[in-house]
């Protein structure tokens, strides 16, 4: 899986309102920005595209900024990634189970819908929250144990 900056920027931010969440005061885009190193122009674009897709809200004036549309327990990686990429794994911009591989290939079809389940398994499982506060699911940690995880094949 490759994970685009736009990606990477949105988690990052989204993780940012997760951690102010408790407060309730919005948070300003350049506090965003400041705080993970995003450019301020790309940001606001990639925050526009998760207000469309309904995951933070914003407002206006001298109090305003963002704010998460809903509580972080309530709102996965998963939600972040498809509001500023679509789908958590397509091949050549198609679902999985939408493939029509021919003959001894056939059996592709399958693999890419392992892939997704595997993504799913992992970044539907962990929420804004759970990052905000570094306690990640138990699953999640335990796949990071093997040491072959952190080796770049």
């Amino acid at each position: 899986m490759r994970v685009s900056a736009k990606t990477d920027y949105a988690l990052r931010a989204a993780v940012e309102l997760a951690a102010a969440a408790g407060d309730g005061t919005p948070v300003k885009g350049e506090r965003l920005a400041t705080s993970q190193s995003i450019p301020l122009r790309f940001l606001e674009n990639i925050l526009l595209q998760m207000r469309h897709a309904g995951l933070i809200e914003s407002r206006r004036g001298a109090d305003g900024g963002y704010k998460l549309a809903k509580p972080p327990e309530e709102i996965t990686l998963a939600d972040v990634i498809r509001a500023i990429d679509g789908p958590l794994a397509g091949v050549s911009g198609q679902r999985p189970e939408t493939l029509d591989f021919k003959g001894k290939s056939e059996p592709l079809r399958e693999v890419w819908v392992a892939v997704r389940a595997s993504l799913r398994s992992v970044l539907e499982q962990v929420t804004l929250a759970d990052v905000a506060a570094g306690e990640l699911p138990a699953s999640v940690r335990a796949l990071t144990e093997s040491p072959d995880a952190w080796v770049s094949h």
